[in-house]
């Protein structure tokens, strides 16, 4: 789920132009993310979101991690959503070439162990566009 928020992330911020997840919670069986955005997000859009993030997925890219020093991440990558107890060491989850960011959870080794990425619904109040979505089997 870690990873696949990953990849949710990263065709987020390409497509939309937008920041990474602000709020997020990744569950065995389902999870949400929340992005500040402008404006509502139309159906064809979502179904481009879900169809992009399962061609990465399915591209079986290798994940690998990284240890890198706190002040470097910090010039790097956002940490707002690192634990504050983390000190000294970041580390830095890679998905192939398509996202890099800091991150504590647990992670697959190849995107192509992830599943199929179902978003199952979508709202925007506010500002706010919440994504819900679940991992089915291949």
């Amino acid at each position: 789920m870690h990873t696949a928020e990953h990849i949710l992330n990263a065709t987020m911020v390409d497509y939309f132009n937008c920041d990474r997840c602000f709020s997020a919670h990744i569950e065995k069986r389902k999870s949400k993310c929340d992005y500040y955005l402008d404006r509502p997000i139309r159906e064809e859009e979502i179904r481009f979101v879900e169809e992009r993030v399962n061609e990465i997925i399915d591209r079986n890219l290798k994940l690998e991690q990284e240890m890198v020093d706190k002040k470097k991440a910090e010039k790097d990558y956002d940490l707002k959503r690192i634990p504050g107890e983390v000190s000294g060491m970041v580390r830095v989850v890679k998905v192939g070439d398509y996202d890099a960011c800091p991150c504590v959870g647990p992670h697959v080794e190849c995107s192509g162990d992830i599943g199929r990425f179902k978003i199952t619904s979508y709202d925007w109040n506010n500002g706010v566009l919440r994504i819900r979505f679940k991992l089915e089997e291949n």
